[in-house]
């Protein structure tokens, strides 16, 4: 494959203040027929094994939760419970490669790895979303190009830096920073055999269009984002719903996949869920993530900003309370991914209809159901439309679990036993001992 680019560079901008924060220079497209072609020759390494020492993670290496804070605008003080998540699915993530593929006897089905595995991460949350493929794919024998979003592009480094120190070989992992040109030009490059990307789904289709033009069949792994929704049931913990769900909603300044982004509460305890919602919310202190008072931080652009204040202008409201007696929540604010600091919140009156509104979507991430009743919990999450559903919980992935969404949530699987399914491929071995 042969293309040529010029040179443009890559600025991050500092949400809080707007100042240009960390500047990239894009590759030509001859380095990066140099990068891949570096990263195939450690492609072919199967059965590896994490260093011992990876667990350090990138712990203890620069400020890191200052420079976090700087590039995407989460409080400084929150970006630790990223760090302690990332540690957390990595650990798993080892724990659980010993023993994913044993070979049989005289007939077994292993998993072998793919290749070279493009990794296009995004930025509200770059240090989870790449453990989620990065070291998987590493262990499985793949070797990595992982592209970071332009607003957090340190991060990529700063992990690529904690490999390289833990063991892993220079050239087994390798991060580009890539404009809209280049990072179509990698996805179809012919020594690219899988891509994972998080983001948008205009994102996503972008990614698999480029794909499907490739040649040959390149597969596509999406994680595409959420409209999620929640039930608050008659019989739930009214005050514990509440604050979980303002959590659920707000933090990270609502710029989550799986925020909480639509609720919908019995007739019976309407109310008083919204006036206690409200009152929580006021607890929330908006300013500079640097400042150590400030609980929650800007969204990552003006754009952004306007995009959100839109969805609530085109819903209505009233001194910060949407108020209307249609029977859904209306406007772009019910159907399109927020990814902001607001919440729609609405009135049912039966199980049945909270359920037809939480599938009214064209996402499917991950739902919650607050409830006492562990039997009626099972009865609904069977009929909602989700890859995930919690129960008096949200806003929470476990390593352990599959995480994956269905809809315009994406497609594909990462963390659990099943994440390495995505970065490696079944290869029978039929074996005829006996031939006398």
């Amino acid at each position: 494959m042969s293309s040529s680019f010029d040179l443009h560079v890559q600025t991050t901008i500092s949400p809080h203040n707007g100042q240009a924060y960390h500047i990239e220079t894009y590759p030509v497209s001859s380095n990066l027929d140099h990068t891949l072609e570096s990263a195939e020759k450690f492609a072919v390494l199967v059965n590896r094994e994490a260093p011992a020492t990876y667990d350090h993670g990138p712990l203890g290496h620069h400020n890191l939760a200052e420079e976090l804070c700087n590039q995407m605008g989460r409080p400084a003080d929150q970006c630790w419970g990223e760090f302690r998540g990332f540690l957390q699915r990595a650990a798993y993530m080892v724990d659980i490669a010993e023993s994913y593929n044993q070979p049989g006897f005289s007939r077994s089905i292993k998993r072998v790895p793919l290749g070279v595995i493009l990794v296009i991460a995004p930025w509200n949350y770059p240090y989870l979303v790449m453990i989620n493929s990065v070291l998987p794919a590493l262990i499985a024998g793949n070797a990595v190009i992982l592209k970071p979003s332009p607003q957090t592009p340190l991060t990529a480094v700063r992990f690529k830096e904690a490999l390289n120190n833990a063991g892993f070989p220079t050239d087994l992992i390798q991060v580009v920073h890539l404009s809209p040109p280049l990072t179509r030009y990698v996805v179809q490059h012919k020594l690219v055999d899988f891509v994972v990307f998080t983001g948008s789904v205009a994102g996503g289709k972008a990614i698999e269009t480029a794909a499907v033009a490739a040649d040959g069949f390149k597969g596509v792994g999406l994680e595409l984002g959420g409209k999620d929704p929640a039930y608050v049931r008659a019989d739930a913990d009214l005050k514990d719903a509440v604050i979980q769900l303002v959590d659920g909603a707000m933090y990270n300044a609502g710029q989550s996949c799986c925020a909480v982004e639509r609720i919908y509460v019995h007739e019976s305890v309407y109310d008083n869920f919204v006036d206690e919602y409200v009152n929580e919310t006021k607890k929330l202190i908006l300013g500079d993530p640097t400042n150590k008072q400030t609980t929650i931080g800007p969204v990552i652009s003006i754009a952004s900003a306007e995009r959100i204040r839109q969805q609530v202008s085109s819903a209505g409201n009233a001194n910060g309370r949407k108020s209307t007696n249609n029977r859904k929540l209306v406007s772009k604010g019910r159907t399109e991914e927020t990814f902001g600091p607001i919440i729609g919140i609405q009135k049912v009156s039966s199980d049945a209809e909270a359920i037809e509104l939480m599938n009214d979507s064209e996402y499917g991430l991950t739902a919650s159901i607050w409830t006492k009743s562990l039997d009626d919990f099972s009865t609904l999450a069977d009929q909602v439309q989700a890859g995930t559903i919690f129960l008096n919980r949200c806003d929470s992935l476990d390593p352990a679990l599959a995480w994956t969404g269905i809809k315009n949530s994406g497609r594909g699987v990462s963390l659990s036993k099943f994440g390495y399914d995505q970065l490696t491929r079944a290869k029978s071995i039929n074996m005829r001992i006996n031939t006398a």
